[in-house]
């Protein structure tokens, strides 16, 4: 098989329990990566230089960037961390009753969204000094969000409640994923006109926040349709990530440690990278789309799961990856 599976990031102090969440910076190709052993790392790419590392008296179980110089995570501590790479400065800005599992962060309202086991969901105006966080109830455990734009998708059950970012207080919406397992992952469209969610089943559901492009971009299909003994296994996809440039265009990584590029509204397979030697736990492109990274690392999921050492792999895009998605991104337009 052609594609490589990229080059493995050689961190130093290397990462030592698994890995949560690698993002990518709004504008650089500095990547944001949280884990298990409590430590929030910012790596320079471009450079192969460990630009920052702040450790917790947490676990790690998500991160997000504010913008180049400010990012944030939650903890199985349930706190909120705010962290300044140029100073070194961390403070906690909030907290959960629970384990905090997810965080986003809004540049459209300024606002720093968190979820947690403890059954809520929590706003930061960072607008406000001191603006304290604000709370709202949801009927179950919170594992996976995304925004899109002003409207923020949260995973309830097999369901998907779109919730406005400027009022928080009750869902505009609830989507029925149409998902006969639990959902394990939502991502939202990089041009923010809908998302897709992947399930533990191995199956991914694309879905437009538009009544009216319900059909042009609406479908649930099997990501992995891999068998043995011509049944099929679940094996969860989880992670999303949307090519930023290229309409459609997604990769999903899954517990069997493979990572799949699509074409979404042709549902059409485009390439698959070798395989990993532990599960795909996470996903990123940076902002130009050219760069793809991958965490392989066990995720606490399955029993037998081999804890081998978590690595992170940089796949940059050749030309003829970048034509293959290009060329169903134009024709999937038509």
């Amino acid at each position: 098989m052609r594609e490589m599976r990229g080059t493995c990031l050689k961190i130093e102090n290397p990462i030592q329990d698994a890995i949560s969440t690698i993002r990518f910076a709004p504008r650089s190709n500095n990547l944001l990566i949280s884990s298990w052993d409590s430590v929030l790392r910012l790596y320079d790419v471009d450079n192969s230089v460990l630009r920052f590392e702040a450790s917790t008296e947490a676990a790690l179980l998500d991160c997000c960037f504010q913008n180049e110089s400010v990012a944030f995570s939650a903890g199985t501590d349930g706190c909120i961390r705010r962290y300044e790479f140029d100073s070194g400065v961390t403070e906690i800005i909030g907290n959960h009753d629970d384990l905090s599992t997810c965080i986003e962060f809004s540049e459209a309202t300024c606002q720093v969204i968190t979820a947690g086991l403890d059954k809520k969901i929590m706003s930061w105006d960072l607008r406000i000094k001191n603006g304290g966080g604000h709370s709202i109830f949801v009927s179950s455990e919170v594992d996976t969000m995304s925004l899109c734009g002003i409207y923020m998708l949260v995973a309830i059950g097999r369901s998907i409640n779109v919730y406005d970012l400027r009022s928080l207080e009750v869902p505009v919406k609830e989507n029925d994923s149409n998902m006969d397992y639990q959902i394990r992952c939502v991502s939202s469209f990089a041009n923010g006109e809908g998302y897709a969610v992947g399930s533990i089943d191995g199956r991914a559901a694309l879905r437009s926040l538009s009544p009216s492009k319900a059909n042009e971009m609406g479908c649930v299909f099997r990501c992995h349709p891999k068998s043995r003994d011509g049944r099929h296994h679940l094996v969860t996809v989880n992670d999303i990530a949307f090519h930023p440039n290229c309409y459609g265009a997604f990769v999903t990584g899954d517990n069997d440690g493979y990572a799949i590029m699509w074409d979404g509204k042709s549902r059409k397979r485009l390439f698959e990278l070798p395989k990993y030697s532990s599960s795909v736990a996470s996903l990123s492109y940076n902002c130009e789309g050219q760069i793809l990274a991958v965490a392989s690392s066990y995720t606490y999921q399955e029993a037998n799961e081999i804890e081998t050492p978590p690595q992170i792999f940089i796949k940059r895009m050749d030309e003829n990856d970048m034509a293959s998605v290009s060329a169903e991104s134009s024709s999937s337009r038509q």
